[in-house]
């Protein structure tokens, strides 16, 4: 089993960056595949970004592709999502995801998630 619980949200003008982070427990984090996904506000909730379990595979969405970077540091049972460049279309609760598969992260079909962090893109 994996708990996972996201930080490093908040309110940054357009142009600017974030880094979040998603600090997780359980035996099984070197394991496991971790994303990102995001649900605006009246949308569902799409996938951001993907990792393999040893980082050396990783998979975007195209709206932030070039822009958003996903890593993992499995000593320390974190993975982060570098967002530069942020646009006002980018402002969601984002959510930190684990699942057996890359194509389960990317369908939304995680087995963990954490509980969210808000991500406000805004002059």
């Amino acid at each position: 089993q994996v708990q996972l619980v996201e930080s490093g949200g908040g309110l940054v003008q357009p142009g600017g960056s974030l880094r979040l982070f998603c600090a997780a427990s359980g035996r099984t984090f070197s394991s496991t595949f971790l994303g990102w996904l995001r649900q605006a506000p009246g949308k569902e909730r799409a996938f951001v970004a993907a990792i393999s379990p040893s980082g050396g595979s990783t998979a975007y969405s195209a709206s932030v592709k070039g822009r958003f970077t996903i890593s993992r540091d499995n000593a320390k049972n974190t993975v982060y999502l570098q967002m530069n460049s942020l646009k006002p279309e980018d402002t969601a609760v984002y959510y930190c995801a684990a699942g057996s598969s890359v194509g389960a992260v990317v369908a939304g079909l995680s087995d963990y998630w954490g509980q969210g962090t808000q991500v406000t893109v805004s002059s």
